[in-house]
């Protein structure tokens, strides 16, 4: 039993913790190329989730993992099979709820753990701070972290290298062989305002790539997920102890 998950523990061990955060993991259900499976965001969630809350908690604060919220938004993939989507007004309806239920028991701290390129909760939090004034609420997106190059040839946006190697290091028995993977080739837009992103539309999934992946797999190792995501769980640890251990009042800091 780990004390800081909560799915693994028990109001026993709950009643006598007063945590001070508390993590939600949140990924998505949806194609990954032609090799990883349907759930590789929600699993990517919960393993740096888990790995991070151990290193905050051993470093002494009481953090608290709550389950993964399994479904994101892919309003951009309507006719990839089983492609599920939720809504940015629904997550922002489960957010709600969720946050009541933390605020009224005194847990006033929260981060969201997003490992979805769809998901972007921050117009949620800034809605959501008006309606909880004493919460503190947070995202996270692991993979936008700086140095992600250093531990692999092509990190790929979906599907690629990165996230195979992740699920050969969380996964391999849902790992299918790389021979079986598609390329990853993904079409960029037409319009240059788009392709240098100071303009923004949503992509078109099966327009921009063929086989759902956007990143080419094939030099995915287990040894690579390895390595980044000890990395990664480091600094996303560290993360979750400062987040645990800073009070509202001393968030800011004159700049050196």
């Amino acid at each position: 039993m780990r004390p800081y998950i909560l799915a693994e523990t028990n109001w026993k061990t709950v009643r006598e913790i007063d945590y001070e955060l508390a993590i939600l993991p949140w990924g998505a259900t949806e194609a990954h190329n032609l090799h990883l499976p349907y759930a590789t965001d929600v699993f990517e969630s919960e393993y740096f989730a888990w790995e991070s809350a151990k290193i905050a908690w051993e470093k002494g604060a009481k953090v608290i993992v709550l389950p993964a919220i399994a479904y994101g938004v892919n309003t951009g993939q309507p006719d990839v099979k089983l492609d599920m989507n939720l809504n940015p007004s629904t997550q922002l309806a489960i957010l709600d709820d969720l946050i009541t239920v933390l605020n009224r028991q005194g847990i006033k701290k929260l981060v969201i753990l997003n490992s979805h390129g769809g998901n972007d909760f921050k117009m949620h939090i800034r809605e959501l701070n008006l309606r909880f004034p004493e919460m503190l609420l947070s995202q996270c997106h692991w993979f936008k972290m700086p140095g992600i190059e250093d531990f692999f040839e092509d990190v790929g946006e979906h599907a690629g290298e990165m996230e195979t190697s992740l699920m050969q290091l969380f996964r391999p028995d849902l790992v299918r062989s790389l021979e079986d993977a598609g390329e990853g080739k993904a079409k960029v837009p037409r319009i240059p305002a788009l392709r240098e992103g100071w303009a923004w539309s949503e992509r078109k999934w099966t327009q921009v790539t063929s086989d759902t992946g956007i990143g080419n797999p094939k030099e995915a190792t287990r040894e690579k997920g390895e390595g980044f995501f000890r990395h990664v769980s480091e600094k996303v640890g560290t993360f979750f102890y400062d987040m645990a251990t800073t009070t509202p009042e001393d968030m800011y800091i004159d700049p050196d």
